[in-house]
């Protein structure tokens, strides 16, 4: 498996806040230096004297401080009051910050802001610095698996090395090479006290009697802290600025001191752009009991086809050989009493009122038990049974959903201590602690019972051939090397040594974890549950983590972010390919959602983690109001820049309310929400063009209740196996499928000549620069009164002065910045900009960045437009086939509002993505033309060369009824405010070429038609 890298815009945006920052700084490659040589021994071969550092900071700090404000203002941050500097040998060294949430890849986005400080400045030599081995590890796989990518987007690769005492000589080659340099370093190895630590201060008789730090420092690196709130105590501060770094840059999820804060996508952020997954907590709580009730453990209620619910149970059983607990599927009045051989415990109570909605079995006369709840006595070791088993239930159901998706799906379990796990006779051979013994006890138990619910298929092969229990679990722990063997033993994560530091210094913890993600990723290994210590905290997790299990008890050292950002990372499929929203449309979440397997309940843990996360966003603000919006700059899609007034801001704001958007303290509405979700907010008329900016704002207002945390201890059911064989089997149905399954491959030809002169043209029509405005106010003084000078500005005092800008200081790449968002070649870029009227191309130095922006913008859409007119789609002799339908495994609640049920589907359910749909699907069902329709499957795709497209809906009508009887729609709703984005646009251009390739081969008949549509009634106009 090779994992597959994208250009996602939260990234580019957080590596366009730090590069923007030096706007105007001169490129230059490095400066040349001569090295300290140190004390050379006689024998020694001569040293190489040239060296190249960090090329310094031309800009003065007041322009500094401006490019900081509009990038800070871009990303709707509170300008910073004054910069935070440290002064390093007579001249400032900036700090700034980025937060982004785990799991949204925060190691890419500055290895990649590296590759463009690089690219537009030169700069060339950057030290990272991490908090722990597991950290580290994880950047230096990073390096390895992005170098392909970055060669790519870059045409380089940097070089990078871990900075080691005992190879100081890495530190002659970093300090030689005029290469972009990456220097990964420990924090232990800088900021402690003892020999390893002091000898990067200390001179060095094997380093020519130097000393390491001396070495770094002439360079000026640029340093990067990953994870700052673990890294910076008061001496590690101190220590920092012995690098003389020319800048420092910090990145987290959970700063606890933030240095001028440039970009930040936070918690909620990640969670409404569905950058990161769902999370749902199974939550297992002992339920109230006077100590006299029998043990039992309410499982699950099973719902039936026909007639009531039934429980999933454990309950303790009389036998020959003693009490055991056993577990059994029952129906109401269910006697525990006389089912467990009439145990004392047990009198009395007997089981009824199943209720599936609730999720609830009343036990005696008046005791409410709930899904997850245990009644009687329950001591820890039963606790972990019930945590470890309920781990594995999850694991199987989401396993026997995502394995036809090509998804391996990995659990989790936190522990204490090893022992727990895994422990050693006198001889160091290993043998199972108490709860691995427990994990494969309760694993067997649980795939022989899956086995049996389950029919034929490639999962259950794959599930048979993977019983053996010992075969699939793992752990994770630092390692120890037994002396005078060739045996390793599994160790705490703190030894009495580390314990001083909290940070481990063994560079051989957690090799296995960080190194072999991709084969732990594959489905040939056979490895899916993993158990590690409880203090494993930033650095590891992996994207296909669904499961989390916690066994032990609480702490106020591990937050619950800090437990369930180990799983978060959106899940990847057998190919590398990420599976999120661009891809899995509004499935993203029903897909990638982490489940937590809590020893506490429900609300417990949504309470707790909701504190943590109002603690963490306490900076946002609360309501909508006049102050949200006023002095807020916008910019649209064409980069027109205008500033909100305070009449403008309470026209939005009135406007809001007039729309129910918000209530009257200023609280976004359920309705605001569902227009949202629906693609179909109002508010054109509050400020045309910057719609999107509008709701960007209204993003940022902190809604805890948005911020959505499942109980999966609610019921859930499987409907989408259950095909309706009577409409799966209508000729109508069949005659469709067998014309629109044939899959297509395209190809784009078009020349340079063409796509030049398209874009000279609309440039000349369409490009539009805007003068730089400098507001002048006259005013005249009136009285002088103890507040100060009064003025009087009259009704024409104020006035513009547009002012031409014709000198550029600031140098630009301009060939460079129009190829790179364009993907053109430096030459076309070039002959476009020379043919394009001079009155046009001198609109550069009145406004060079909006220049840029423009033109790039004007370039690609006449890019899209020949893409769309000269692609061709040639017919593969492969199709879809029906096992599609069949694979095409999804689940939802019973109280799940969008799942509706379905006549006249391939399917009893069909889930619906929003109102449009719901409105027409209802359509469908009601009408008699309509004889068979489907929801199409994800898998469904065409392809496209702005990326896979997945049709929404395919129907056949009742024939002779209308001209067109078999349609294939996509239903999308008003386009009058927030628009399609332009690439959905153009994939729906591309789909209309393939299903046209399709009839020109006459595989599909003239009955055919494709179109997008909003409603029932508009797809009667097309087919009539």
């Amino acid at each position: 498996m090779k994992l597959q890298f994208k250009k996602q815009p939260f990234q580019l945006d957080a590596v366009s806040a730090i590069a923007d920052i030096f706007q105007g700084q001169d490129k230059q490659t490095g400066i040349r230096y001569m090295a300290d040589p140190g004390r050379q021994k006689s024998d020694e071969v001569d040293l190489v004297l040239d060296a190249y550092r960090n090329a310094p900071i031309r800009l003065e700090q007041e322009a500094i401080r401006r490019n900081v404000h509009v990038v800070q203002t871009r990303f709707g941050l509170r300008p910073s009051d004054s910069l935070s500097v440290d002064m390093v040998a007579g001249r400032p060294a900036y700090n700034f910050s980025i937060e982004m949430e785990t799991g949204t890849g925060k190691t890419y986005t500055y290895i990649r802001t590296i590759m463009e400080l690089n690219k537009r400045y030169g700069w060339l030599k950057f030290v990272i610095v991490v908090p722990s081995v597991a950290i580290r590890e994880g950047v230096l796989k990073s390096l390895e698996i992005m170098k392909t990518h970055f060669q790519d987007e870059y045409e380089k690769q940097p070089r990078y090395f871990v900075y080691d005492s005992s190879r100081l000589g890495d530190l002659d080659s970093f300090a030689n090479s005029s290469d972009l340099q990456i220097m990964v370093i420990n924090s232990q190895a800088f900021n402690t006290k003892g020999k390893v630590a002091n000898r990067i201060h200390e001179e060095q008789e094997s380093f020519r009697w130097r000393r390491p730090i001396d070495v770094l420092a002439a360079m000026n690196p640029i340093m990067i802290i990953d994870e700052p709130q673990s890294v910076e105590g008061k001496q590690t501060k101190e220590r920092l600025k012995d690098f003389k770094p020319l800048f420092t840059l910090r990145y987290s999820a959970t700063h606890k001191e933030k240095h001028d804060m440039v970009y930040r996508l936070d918690a909620m952020d990640a969670y409404n752009q569905k950058l990161v997954k769902k999370i749902e907590v199974k939550a297992i709580e002992q339920a109230g009991t006077t100590g006299t009730h029998g043990y039992l453990y309410l499982q699950e209620i099973i719902p039936q086809k026909t007639g009531a619910p039934k429980a999933k149970i454990e309950f303790e059983v009389r036998t020959q050989s003693g009490v055991k607990r056993k577990t059994r599927i029952v129906e109401e009045l269910f006697d525990l009493y006389s089912e467990s051989g009439n145990l004392a415990s047990y009198q009395g109570m007997t089981l009824s009122q199943f209720n599936a909605r609730d999720n609830k079995i009343q036990v005696g006369a008046t005791q409410d038990l709930y899904v997850g709840e245990v009644m009687g006595e329950l001591d820890e070791s039963s606790m972990r049974r019930i945590q470890i088993r309920e781990t594995i239930k999850s694991h199987l159901e989401k396993e026997s959903r995502l394995y036809s998706r090509g998804i391996k799906v990995l659990s989790l379990f936190f522990i204490d201590e090893v022992a727990k796990y895994k422990q050693y006779d006198s001889q160091n051979n290993p043998y199972n602690g108490d709860y691995a013994q427990i994990f494969e006890e309760e694993y067997v138990s649980q795939v022989r019972q899956f086995l049996r619910t389950q029919e034929p298929s490639k999962y259950y092969r794959y599930l048979e051939s993977h019983i053996d229990a010992n075969a699939v679990h793992a752990g994770y722990f630092s390692v120890d090397k037994v002396k005078k063997s060739d045996k390793t033993v599994f160790v705490d994560y703190k030894s009495a040594s580390e314990k001083k530091s909290n940070s481990s210094n063994d560079k051989d913890a957690y090799d296995l974890i960080m190194k072999d993600k991709e084969r732990l990723l594959s489905f040939e290994e056979p490895v899916r549950f993993l158990f590690s210590h409880s203090a494993l905290k930033e650095g590891w997790d992996n994207p296909n983590v669904f499961q989390i299990c916690t066994l032990k008890q609480s702490s106020v050292e591990t937050r619950k972010r800090q437990e369930i950002g180990r799983g978060m990372r959106l899940a990847v499929d057998q190919d590398g390919v990420r599976q999120d929203k661009e891809l899995l449309k509004s499935e993203v979440h029903e897909i990638n959602k982490l489940t937590i397997i809590a020893n506490e309940s429900y609300d417990q843990f949504a309470r707790g983690l909701q504190a943590e996360l109002k603690e963490l966003l306490a900076d946002r603000p609360v309501k909508v109001d006049v102050a949200l919006f006023e002095n807020k700059v916008m910019q649209n899609g064409v980069g027109e820049k205008i500033r909100i007034t305070r009449e403008q801001a309470e026209s939005i704001q009135y406007d809001l309310i007039i729309q129910g958007y918000i209530d009257k303290k200023g609280q976004l509405t359920e309705k605001y929400f569902t227009a949202k979700e629906n693609n179909q907010l109002n508010l054109s008329d509050t400020l045309p063009g910057y719609e999107k900016q509008v709701v960007e704002v209204l993003e940022s207002i902190y809604q805890p209740g948005k911020y959505e945390i499942e109980n999966a201890n609610n019921t859930t059911v499987q409907f989408s196996k259950e095909i309706n064989k009577e409409n799966i089997a209508r000729k109508e149905f069949l005659s469709l499928w067998n014309q629109i399954n044939r899959k297509t491959a395209y190809q784009v030809t078009f020349d340079d000549t063409e796509l030049i002169e398209q874009s000279v043209a609309y440039i000349n029509e369409k490009l539009v620069v805007s003068q730089p405005v400098y507001n002048i106010t006259q005013a005249s003084a009136v009285q002088m009164t103890k507040e100060g000078l009064e003025l009087d500005v009259g009704e024409n005092a104020r006035s513009q002065e547009y002012v031409e800008n014709s000198q550029i200081t600031t140098q630009y790449d301009l060939l460079g910045e129009v190829a790179d968002p364009t993907g053109l070649t430096r030459k076309v870029v070039a002959e476009i900009l020379s043919k394009i009227q001079v009155d046009k191309f001198e609109k550069f130095k009145q406004n060079p960045e909006e220049f840029i922006l423009k033109v790039s913008k004007l370039i690609n859409e006449q890019k899209a437009a020949q893409i769309i007119k000269h692609i061709q789609y040639n017919i593969l002799e492969d199709e879809y086939g029906m096992d599609l339908f069949y694979d095409n495994a999804e689940t939802a609640k019973l109280s799940d509002e969008h799942l509706l049920e379905s006549k006249k589907g391939i399917y009893n359910y069909v889930k619906v993505d929003s109102d449009i749909e719901r409105k027409f699907k209802e359509s469908l069902e009601q009408y008699e033309d309509v004889r068979v329709y489907v929801k199409l499957p994800g898998k469904f795709r065409i392809s496209t060369p702005l990326g896979d497209y997945n049709p929404d809906w395919a129907i056949a009508f009742r024939e002779g009824s209308v001209k067109h009887i078999y349609f294939v729609a996509e239903t999308k709703g008003s386009m009058s405010s927030l628009q399609l984005k332009q690439s959905e646009k153009e994939k729906i251009e591309c789909a209309k070429v393939h299903f046209r390739a399709l009839i020109e081969a006459g595989l599909i008949s003239d009955q055919y038609i494709y179109g997008v549509v909003s409603s029932y009634e508009e797809l009667l106009g097309l087919v009539k």
